[in-house]
């Protein structure tokens, strides 16, 4: 019996420290390794990017406009619900290289 009690404890720890376990997904690059992977002509479409809020344009000439890094500008048609200071994990869709400066639409995470 104390033997069929063992089991179960070590199985009930072990499930509870199982559920106890982080899911949080680490992004693909930061702002700096994305800007850096973009300047080096790679494609980080599809790839996730934790980003930082240094500017919000929320009437930009191409939609909702966050702004990071040195040249990075996130557009979406959707309000984004941010703030200058937030970090957030985005889904890069399309990139284009417009006049040294990267326009990225964007899913967020």
């Amino acid at each position: 019996m104390k033997k069929i009690k063992v089991v179960f404890m070590t199985l009930f720890i072990g499930l509870f420290l199982v559920a106890c376990g982080s899911n949080e997904k680490k992004a693909d690059f930061t702002t700096k390794e994305a800007e850096t992977a973009l300047n080096n002509g790679e494609d980080i479409n599809g790839k996730t990017v934790e980003i930082t809020v240094d500017e919000y344009v929320p009437n930009g000439a191409l939609g909702y406009t966050i702004q990071t890094g040195e040249h990075l500008n996130f557009v979406s048609s959707d309000n984004p619900n941010v703030e200058k200071g937030d970090t957030l994990t985005v889904k890069v869709v399309k990139t284009e290289n417009v006049l040294g400066s990267f326009v990225m639409t964007y899913e967020k995470q």
